[in-house]
């Protein structure tokens, strides 16, 4: 099948709207041998370009992005970079080893982002002091306490606090416990991207608006492009969940549609009713519970919506219905702020699998491709994209060996009983929700 350039829309919402205009795109135009193309520049994209760069100084790098930079996953998140990962459910010391592997990789690509925006002046506002994990109601409290005994057993800096002691930091009163985990950073996540994007070594060639509409497998691997045919002899799938556009994964993943919104700067008064904090992350210990940001520029954001609607972002009019369950989780927790209004409202995709696993490593001959990453991207994704790069390069390492670990995919089956089980899947993240939503 091949795709048209319409299957890969965009909008102008969200965080990429605080920033300066992206300057005019390159489209990629006529015929070009490579020795690698990656599909994708979002983190994990941007990861391997640049690491296939310092492996290959004496060839191209084609880095080919179906929108602009920063219109992609990578940019629309709430602009978290784990260190640690939540695994729900009550700590099971059978699997303390998992639990390692997955937070190697958290951390060796937190160590990579950091490293990346420290030499290279990223202006993203880089913030590395951890996130909170707060509970409102019955389950996600219960939650609490399972969390509590992961990190005390894993040895994972953290410090308790109730009630109390998050209004103190953050400024509400709805929630009754949780924890401070110390590891993370937070982040704009446009300019993130966009700053990646712009620094990238001299052999590596971007082209924005310039979406791969089918692989012709072979030797090379053809790419077909509206605007003309790529050659390569080695190809990476950095497009997370579509890649099943392009005929990998259909049946391991799938897209969930994640909406926020993103309130205008909160005044000198309406910053002072707030915690004792000048910015803050909030990830809710309930699958289905609200995250929320209190940025460095004063804006508050609520990110409490997810839905499945076929891998696709939400149109206006849906986006502006989804705002009233953004509203009230943000009167919810700020009543003080309820005159405040939302300035955006964004849609995101996140590509996940039933049994919440990632995908690493070779798919075909000369392809290669890693995503699926369940909502913690930026920095596993900066990882697995890295490690790609020396794994499709013939390379060996601790952090290929991690990566490679992932458990297989659980089959998804195909429409209209995919759309089915995909919409009953995204929806139970929200059975018990209650306050914490």
């Amino acid at each position: 099948m091949t795709l048209d350039a319409r299957d890969f829309p965009s909008d102008r919402h969200g965080w990429a709207e605080l920033l300066p205009e992206r300057r005019a795109p390159v489209p990629f135009r006529g015929t070009r041998r490579v020795a690698w193309a990656v599909i994708g520049a979002g983190v994990t994209g941007l990861a391997c370009a640049r690491r296939l760069a310092e492996l290959h100084p004496e060839q191209e790098i084609l880095l080919l992005e179906a929108r602009l930079v920063g219109q992609g996953a990578s940019g629309r998140n709430s602009g978290f970079a784990v260190a640690v990962s939540h695994f729900g459910g009550g700590f099971d010391a059978g699997l303390m080893d998992e639990y390692r592997r997955v937070n190697r990789i958290n951390r060796a690509g937190l160590e990579m982002l950091r490293a990346q925006v420290a030499a290279l002046a990223i202006d993203c506002q880089w913030r590395e002091e951890g996130f909170y994990h707060p509970a409102a109601d019955g389950p996600a409290i219960r939650e609490c306490g399972h969390f509590l005994r992961y990190l005390e057993a894993m040895r994972i800096a953290h410090t308790p606090l109730d009630g109390a002691g998050l209004k103190a930091r953050l400024g509400t009163a709805l929630y009754q416990a949780g924890v401070h985990v110390h590891e993370g950073a937070l982040l704009q996540p446009a300019a993130l991207v966009r700053g990646l994007a712009d620094n990238l070594p001299a052999n590596v060639s971007l082209h924005e608006a310039s979406p791969v509409l089918k692989i012709e497998a072979g030797a090379p691997h053809n790419l077909i492009l509206p605007g003309g045919i790529v050659k390569t002899d080695k190809l990476v799938l950095a497009a997370n969940h579509e890649a099943a556009k392009l005929g990998f994964l259909r049946r391991a993943l799938i897209g969930s549609t994640l909406s926020g919104s993103l309130t205008r700067v909160l005044s000198d008064g309406e910053f002072a009713k707030l915690g004792s904090l000048k910015d803050w992350g909030l990830l809710s210990l309930h699958g289905g519970g609200a995250t929320l940001r209190l940025t460095p520029d004063r804006r508050l954001s609520v990110r409490n919506a997810a839905e499945y609607h076929g891998g696709a972002l939400l149109s206006d009019k849906r986006l502006a219905r989804r705002q009233a369950i953004h509203r009230a989780a943000f009167e919810k927790r700020f009543p003080d702020l309820a005159h405040v209004p939302f300035d955006y409202a964004w849609s995101c995709v996140e590509g996940i699998s039933r049994n919440f696993t990632n995908f690493f490593g070779r798919q075909a001959d000369n392809i290669y491709l890693a995503g699926g990453y369940n909502g913690s991207g930026l920095s596993r994704g900066t990882a697995f994209g890295t490690a790609l790069a020396d794994h499709a390069s013939g390379g060996s390492s601790p952090l290929i060996e991690d990566c490679l670990g992932s458990a297989p995919a659980t089959w998804i089956p195909p429409r209209p009983l995919l759309d089915i089980g995909a919409f009953f899947t995204v929806r139970s993240r929200f059975k018990g929700v209650g306050l914490d939503r």
